[in-house]
């Protein structure tokens, strides 16, 4: 078995390429920011259960991205409510042209992303080397 086939070095290549593949699909939602009808797409995050974790025991995620620990926990949703605009679209207005993209909400997402893939890239870098000193190559 190599030293790179480990688990751990595989999730994190695994989230690198997902951080990749996110950053395209950003470029291209801001690539077409005056497309008539176009609407912005965007990656799930990764579960635990897809990165090979465990979820917390009784730990069920709503599609607000809270964790219910108790059925009597009252659900948050965007969807629905006093104050829900049919027009609007993940939060920000959709144009008369039926466009929903919104440039500084995709900026933010990008520099988010950015962050994140200089996160998981340094410490994939750092496991290398930790390995590297534990084999005596360094």
């Amino acid at each position: 078995m190599s030293l790179t086939d480990l688990p751990l070095l595989g999730m994190l290549r695994n989230r690198m390429q997902w951080h990749q593949a996110r950053q395209a699909l950003l470029a291209e939602n801001v690539a077409n920011a005056d497309m008539p009808g176009f609407r912005p797409r965007d990656f799930a995050e990764p579960s635990r259960s897809s990165a090979g974790l465990a979820a917390p025991l009784g730990a069920a995620v709503g599609g607000d991205g809270l964790a219910r620990t108790d059925i009597r926990h009252i659900g948050l949703s965007a969807e629905s409510g006093p104050n829900a605009d049919p027009r609007r679209f993940k939060g920000f207005e959709v144009r008369p042209s039926g466009n929903g993209v919104n440039l500084e909400e995709e900026m933010m997402k990008a520099g988010d992303n950015q962050s994140d893939y200089q996160l998981v890239a340094s410490l994939y870098q750092k496991s290398l080397d930790a390995l590297k000193i534990a084999v005596g190559k360094r």
